[in-house]
């Protein structure tokens, strides 16, 4: 049988996040930003213009240009530059960092950005690939006592039949495949396809037939058509960090294997290897560049070689879309005596188109905290809701958010449900926000370390 090396993706844990929500700008067919919409609210300035940033870059008309976006803490930075991630489309590679990341020890600083920057460009490559797709009619799973613990039952052999309108095929798997199938729960009646090569398996959802009668969620698909084992183009999408990783760890010697190899940086000669690969796949037809977006926060926290490397990187034809930002007016430039805007060096700053961000007002903090109750899946009283509006107004919006979490715990001790504007009341009064630890570090001045 031909040996055959799967590239895979580098599989990253994800975490929370309180953008999860975000799935866009939020603006009209006008590019108008509508007050509540995709998970935004307020800033309709800065959508607006972003909104224009979406169409310069789908026209390719932001080659050597980048976005600053520059407003006080909690005014929707990071929420903007995700949006411009999620409008550029589905699979666009998004890389967020905060600028004190670069200064690793592990790394140089200009490997770490090359780095972020392949991250963030994206390829996606067409393949044509021998498959076996249909709706799953019969399906046996074999089970046998585990290699590693003989107390443990794992599958290790499947049997599949998969119809399509035309065809109908009967096929044997062994345990990879079978693992798979029980892995991503498949059962009667779904669509799948499984790559006659690799034996990956991809479930396309619910034969719309197969579901007539059953109650529940899910995608519903039609049946296929032709024959069950078939070609089909099948699309992946993978970035040039990706590609570097891949080709580098076939290169590592089998004794550096033993040795326990632990060498991060990537070196040119790899990087050329991946670039003269993807541009052949470009010229043949089978794969095209995804530039995607580069968003690193807390920008006056760069350096001036930072900022030298980003100025070269802006004019490379393999350049994603660097959004910078910060909260910062006149400061020094990391490393030097010479004050500058933003503390980044004027060179760079001609080069950035930059979008102000402002506080949110009233109504627009009420929004906010109701969409992100909403998506941790918690219940507010009225009243509640009017007393994380009014700490959002004179504390932080951050804060305000902060103690939802708590205010629910407070509320599920008290066995209830709903959060009540006691329950924010007693949050509050555990923890405490700026305001309250200045004035706590004053009082207590003298006892404090120095």
């Amino acid at each position: 049988m031909v040996e055959i090396r799967e590239i895979k993706k580098i599989q990253e844990t994800e975490k929370a996040s309180i953008h999860s929500h975000i799935t866009g700008l939020g603006l009209d067919e006008h590019g108008k930003a509508k007050f509540i919409a995709d998970g935004m609210v307020g800033q309709a300035e800065a959508r607006e213009a972003a909104g224009l940033i979406v169409q310069l870059v789908k026209q390719g008309k932001m080659a050597g240009k980048g976005i600053l976006f520059v407003g006080p803490p909690g005014t929707g930075k990071t929420a903007l530059a995700i949006a411009i991630a999620k409008e550029l489309g589905e699979g666009t590679p998004f890389t967020a960092i905060n600028a004190t990341e670069l200064y690793s020890t592990e790394l140089k600083k200009t490997e770490l950005l090359t780095q972020v920057i392949r991250k963030s460009i994206g390829v996606r490559i067409r393949q044509k690939r021998l498959v076996y797709e249909g709706v799953v009619k019969e399906l046996r799973v074999k089970v046998a006592k585990s290699r590693l613990n003989p107390y443990y039952q794992v599958p290790r052999e499947a049997e599949i039949t998969l119809k399509t309108k035309d065809d109908e095929l009967k096929i044997t798997a062994g345990e990879s495949v079978a693992e798979q199938l029980y892995k991503l729960g498949i059962r009667k009646g779904d669509v799948i396809w499984i790559d006659a090569q690799t034996g990956e398996i991809v479930k396309e959802g619910k034969a719309k037939e197969e579901a007539k009668y059953e109650v529940g969620g899910g995608k519903l698909v039609d049946t296929p058509s032709g024959p069950v084992k078939k070609e089909k183009e099948l699309t992946s999408t993978f970035t040039l960090n990706d590609l570097d990783l891949n080709l580098a760890a076939q290169s590592i010697s089998f004794t550096a294997i033993f040795s326990l190899w632990t060498e991060r940086e990537i070196s040119d000669d790899i990087r050329k290897q991946v670039d003269r690969l993807v541009k052949d796949m470009i010229s043949r037809g089978e794969g095209e560049l995804i530039p995607g977006v580069l968003f690193i926060d807390d920008a006056h926290m760069l350096d001036i070689e930072a900022f030298s490397f980003l100025t070269k990187a802006l004019e490379s034809e393999l350049s994603p879309i660097v959004i910078l930002a910060t909260n910062r007016g006149m400061t020094k430039i990391r490393g030097t005596d010479i004050e500058s805007p933003h503390g980044i060096p004027l060179d760079l700053l001609d080069r950035l188109l930059i979008i102000p961000t402002r506080p949110y007002n009233e109504n627009e903090i009420k929004e906010i905290i109701k969409i992100r109750a909403e998506e941790i899946g918690v219940e507010l009283d009225p009243q509640a809701l009017e007393d994380l509006t009014k700490i959002g107004i004179e504390n932080s919006l951050r804060y305000s958010i902060q103690l939802l979490e708590p205010a629910n715990l407070i509320a599920l001790r008290n066995n209830r449900n709903v959060i009540k504007s006691e329950d924010v009341n007693e949050a509050n009064k555990y923890f405490a926000d700026i305001k309250r630890s200045i004035k706590y570090v004053k009082e207590y001045e003298n006892l404090m370390l120095k």
